[in-house]
């Protein structure tokens, strides 16, 4: 029988995505446990090493996009841009927010999820989140380390910028 549309709003599901990039290679565990729990991990680039999604895959799925320095074999495999639907939001994953080569909003898409910069950021233009987790990885530059969680509640999205204390 199918469901009306009260009661399919009642059914709707909440959800948490871990976002993370820029680890090259390193996977800290404070950033493991910053993700525990998430129904889903992005990883925004420059992944480093197999280990480090097969650690990230030990908390959830994952989607990676493949960075600027993720140049061995496997790498090969991670496409450079990722279409995302959860929880009834769309997002656009890629690693160098330079190439974005599309307008999210008239593409429909409720955020882009970037890293590469290593500098963590919200910012909300034209109705679109743009995420940038900053780096989980090596420390640059005085930047900090971090990760970010993006919340799904009600057809809405909310993000947070986690530092990490290593």
């Amino acid at each position: 029988m199918p469901t009306s549309k009260k009661q399919s709003d009642k059914l709707q599901k909440d959800y948490l995505v871990g976002v993370i990039s820029d680890t090259h290679g390193l996977i800290r565990p404070e950033a493991l446990k910053a993700l525990e729990g998430v129904s889903l991990i992005i990883h925004a680039g420059d992944v480093g090493t197999q280990c480090v999604l097969q650690s990230l895959e030990n908390i959830a799925p994952v989607v990676a996009v493949r960075g600027n320095t993720d140049r061995d074999g496997w790498s090969y495999k991670l496409p450079f841009t990722e279409a995302v639907e959860i929880g009834g939001i769309s997002l656009y994953v890629l690693h160098d927010l330079c190439k974005l080569d599309l307008d999210p909003a008239v593409a429909g898409f409720s955020a882009v999820i970037n890293g590469h910069t290593h500098r963590p950021a919200i910012e909300k233009s034209s109705k679109v989140l743009f995420l940038n987790p900053g780096s989980a990885g090596p420390r640059r530059s005085g930047l900090p380390v971090s990760v970010a969680l993006l919340s799904i509640k009600n057809n809405l999205l909310n993000a947070d910028l986690l530092t990490l204390a290593v």
